[in-house]
Protein backbone atom coordinates (compact mmCIF):
# COMPACT_ATOMS: atom_id res chain seq x y z
CA UNK A 1 0.00 0.00 0.00
CA UNK A 2 1.01 3.21 -1.02
CA UNK A 3 -0.05 6.79 -0.11
CA UNK A 4 0.77 9.16 -2.73
CA UNK A 5 0.21 13.06 -3.07
CA UNK A 6 1.65 14.85 -6.16
CA UNK A 7 1.54 18.81 -6.47
CA UNK A 8 -1.35 19.57 -4.04
CA UNK A 9 -2.45 23.07 -3.11
CA UNK A 10 -5.13 24.00 -0.69
CA UNK A 11 -7.04 27.09 -0.21
CA UNK A 12 -9.24 27.70 2.87
CA UNK A 13 -10.64 30.93 3.10
CA UNK A 14 -9.68 32.61 -0.54
CA UNK A 15 -6.41 31.93 0.75
CA UNK A 16 -3.58 29.47 -0.41
CA UNK A 17 -2.15 27.58 1.88
CA UNK A 18 -0.08 25.57 -0.22
CA UNK A 19 0.49 24.37 -3.18
CA UNK A 20 2.73 22.09 -5.52
CA UNK A 21 3.10 19.70 -2.33
CA UNK A 22 3.90 16.32 -3.03
CA UNK A 23 4.62 12.85 -0.54
CA UNK A 24 4.84 9.18 -0.76
CA UNK A 25 4.58 7.25 2.05
CA UNK A 26 4.49 3.15 1.48
CA UNK A 27 3.36 0.22 4.13
CA UNK A 28 5.54 0.80 7.43
CA UNK A 29 6.81 4.38 6.76
CA UNK A 30 5.97 7.56 8.35
CA UNK A 31 6.05 10.80 7.30
CA UNK A 32 7.25 13.78 9.82
CA UNK A 33 5.53 17.05 8.32
CA UNK A 34 7.31 20.11 9.76
CA UNK A 35 7.13 24.20 9.09
CA UNK A 36 6.16 27.28 10.90
CA UNK A 37 2.81 28.13 12.21
CA UNK A 38 0.60 28.40 9.36
CA UNK A 39 2.69 26.60 6.98
CA UNK A 40 -0.27 24.12 6.30
CA UNK A 41 0.98 21.19 8.38
CA UNK A 42 -2.56 20.78 9.89
CA UNK A 43 -3.81 21.59 6.62
CA UNK A 44 -2.30 18.90 4.64
CA UNK A 45 -3.44 16.23 6.97
CA UNK A 46 -7.17 17.57 7.23
CA UNK A 47 -7.07 17.38 3.39
CA UNK A 48 -5.73 13.96 3.54
CA UNK A 49 -8.37 12.80 5.75
CA UNK A 50 -10.73 14.13 3.27
CA UNK A 51 -12.29 17.03 5.95
CA UNK A 52 -11.01 19.74 3.63
CA UNK A 53 -10.79 20.13 -0.28
CA UNK A 54 -8.35 19.68 -2.57
CA UNK A 55 -7.60 22.85 -4.39
CA UNK A 56 -5.60 21.20 -7.48
CA UNK A 57 -3.50 17.88 -7.57
CA UNK A 58 -3.82 14.18 -6.80
CA UNK A 59 -4.10 12.12 -4.25
CA UNK A 60 -4.70 8.60 -4.08
CA UNK A 61 -3.83 5.46 -1.99
CA UNK A 62 -2.33 2.46 -4.31
CA UNK A 63 -3.32 -1.28 -3.04
CA UNK A 64 -5.73 0.52 -0.83
CA UNK A 65 -9.49 -0.66 -0.56
CA UNK A 66 -10.78 0.70 -3.44
CA UNK A 67 -14.46 0.58 -1.70
CA UNK A 68 -13.33 3.37 0.38
CA UNK A 69 -12.05 6.33 0.55
CA UNK A 70 -8.47 7.50 1.76
CA UNK A 71 -10.14 8.93 4.71
CA UNK A 72 -12.42 5.92 5.67
CA UNK A 73 -8.99 4.25 6.23
CA UNK A 74 -7.54 6.67 7.96
CA UNK A 75 -7.07 7.97 12.18
CA UNK A 76 -7.03 11.59 12.02
CA UNK A 77 -6.39 13.37 15.01
CA UNK A 78 -6.31 17.15 15.43
CA UNK A 79 -5.71 19.73 17.83
CA UNK A 80 -9.13 19.31 19.79
CA UNK A 81 -9.78 15.70 21.35
CA UNK A 82 -13.35 15.59 20.48
CA UNK A 83 -14.33 14.46 23.65
CA UNK A 84 -17.78 14.85 25.00
CA UNK A 85 -17.36 16.60 28.66
CA UNK A 86 -20.19 15.03 30.66
CA UNK A 87 -19.62 11.67 29.23
CA UNK A 88 -17.24 9.13 30.92
CA UNK A 89 -13.81 8.43 29.35
CA UNK A 90 -15.59 4.29 28.50
CA UNK A 91 -18.97 6.46 26.76
CA UNK A 92 -16.53 8.63 25.19
CA UNK A 93 -14.48 5.75 23.15
CA UNK A 94 -17.45 3.35 22.66
CA UNK A 95 -18.92 6.09 20.36
CA UNK A 96 -15.98 5.81 18.11
CA UNK A 97 -15.93 2.13 18.84
CA UNK A 98 -19.33 1.44 17.29
CA UNK A 99 -17.92 3.64 13.87
CA UNK A 100 -14.71 1.72 14.13
CA UNK A 101 -14.83 -1.94 15.69
CA UNK A 102 -12.58 -2.35 18.64
CA UNK A 103 -12.40 -2.96 22.33
CA UNK A 104 -13.04 -0.08 24.57
CA UNK A 105 -11.53 -1.63 27.97
CA UNK A 106 -8.14 -2.75 25.73
CA UNK A 107 -7.93 0.72 24.36
CA UNK A 108 -8.37 2.77 27.49
CA UNK A 109 -5.92 -0.08 28.78
CA UNK A 110 -3.61 0.76 25.81
CA UNK A 111 -2.88 4.43 26.91
CA UNK A 112 -2.73 3.74 30.34
CA UNK A 113 -6.05 5.20 31.52
CA UNK A 114 -8.43 2.01 31.92
CA UNK A 115 -8.53 3.47 35.91
CA UNK A 116 -10.55 6.33 34.49
CA UNK A 117 -12.95 4.19 32.82
CA UNK A 118 -15.96 6.05 34.43
CA UNK A 119 -14.86 9.43 35.00
CA UNK A 120 -16.58 12.10 33.41
CA UNK A 121 -14.45 13.64 30.16
CA UNK A 122 -15.02 17.11 32.07
CA UNK A 123 -13.46 16.16 34.95
CA UNK A 124 -10.06 14.69 33.43
CA UNK A 125 -6.82 16.63 33.34
CA UNK A 126 -5.41 18.03 30.17
CA UNK A 127 -3.35 15.16 29.60
CA UNK A 128 -5.16 12.67 30.33
CA UNK A 129 -8.02 14.15 27.89
CA UNK A 130 -5.61 13.68 25.26
CA UNK A 131 -4.99 10.37 25.73
CA UNK A 132 -8.16 9.47 26.08
CA UNK A 133 -8.41 11.23 22.37
CA UNK A 134 -5.87 9.69 20.95
CA UNK A 135 -7.11 6.10 22.21
CA UNK A 136 -9.49 6.05 19.13
CA UNK A 137 -6.25 5.29 17.08
CA UNK A 138 -6.41 1.92 18.68
CA UNK A 139 -10.11 0.99 17.84
CA UNK A 140 -10.37 -1.05 15.19
CA UNK A 141 -7.48 -1.03 12.38
CA UNK A 142 -6.67 1.88 9.72
CA UNK A 143 -3.59 1.27 7.80
CA UNK A 144 -3.17 5.24 7.91
CA UNK A 145 -2.39 7.20 11.21
CA UNK A 146 -2.88 11.20 10.63
CA UNK A 147 -1.78 12.44 13.83
CA UNK A 148 -1.84 16.67 14.18
CA UNK A 149 0.52 17.65 17.22
CA UNK A 150 -0.32 14.65 19.44
CA UNK A 151 2.30 14.72 22.05
CA UNK A 152 0.38 18.11 23.23
CA UNK A 153 -0.12 17.82 26.65
CA UNK A 154 1.63 14.35 27.11
CA UNK A 155 4.23 13.30 30.15
CA UNK A 156 7.37 12.36 28.89
CA UNK A 157 5.80 8.81 30.00
CA UNK A 158 2.65 9.55 27.89
CA UNK A 159 5.39 10.09 24.62
CA UNK A 160 6.68 7.65 25.37
CA UNK A 161 3.74 5.22 25.11
CA UNK A 162 2.70 7.23 22.07
CA UNK A 163 5.95 6.72 20.74
CA UNK A 164 5.93 2.83 20.61
CA UNK A 165 2.14 2.59 19.52
CA UNK A 166 3.11 4.42 16.94
CA UNK A 167 6.38 2.64 15.72
CA UNK A 168 4.01 -0.54 16.59
CA UNK A 169 1.79 1.06 13.50
CA UNK A 170 4.79 1.40 11.16
CA UNK A 171 5.33 -2.16 11.97
CA UNK A 172 2.15 -3.97 11.23
CA UNK A 173 2.37 -2.11 7.70
CA UNK A 174 1.13 1.45 8.87
CA UNK A 175 1.39 4.25 7.12
CA UNK A 176 1.78 7.15 9.78
CA UNK A 177 2.16 11.24 8.69
CA UNK A 178 2.55 13.07 11.84
CA UNK A 179 3.27 16.91 12.47
CA UNK A 180 5.17 17.05 15.85
CA UNK A 181 8.18 18.91 17.00
CA UNK A 182 8.44 16.13 19.60
CA UNK A 183 10.80 12.84 18.13
CA UNK A 184 9.03 11.10 20.28
CA UNK A 185 11.63 7.99 20.06
CA UNK A 186 10.30 7.53 16.22
CA UNK A 187 12.82 7.87 13.15
CA UNK A 188 10.37 9.14 10.34
CA UNK A 189 10.94 7.46 6.85
CA UNK A 190 10.74 10.85 5.08
CA UNK A 191 10.65 14.50 6.23
CA UNK A 192 8.26 17.25 4.35
CA UNK A 193 8.76 20.78 5.35
CA UNK A 194 5.96 23.00 4.41
CA UNK A 195 6.99 26.80 4.11
CA UNK A 196 4.72 29.37 5.20
CA UNK A 197 2.35 31.09 2.32
CA UNK A 198 3.87 28.22 0.22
Amino acid sequence: MKLVGENLECVRGGRRVFAGVSLACASGEGVLLTGANGSGKSSLLRLVAGLVPTHAGVLRLEGGDEERSIGQQAHYTGHLDALKPAMTAHENLSFWARLYGGDVDEALAGFGIGHLRDIPAGLLSAGQKRRLGLARLLLGWRPIWLLDEPSVSLDKASCTVLGALMRRHMDKGGILLAATHVTLGIEFTHALELGAGA
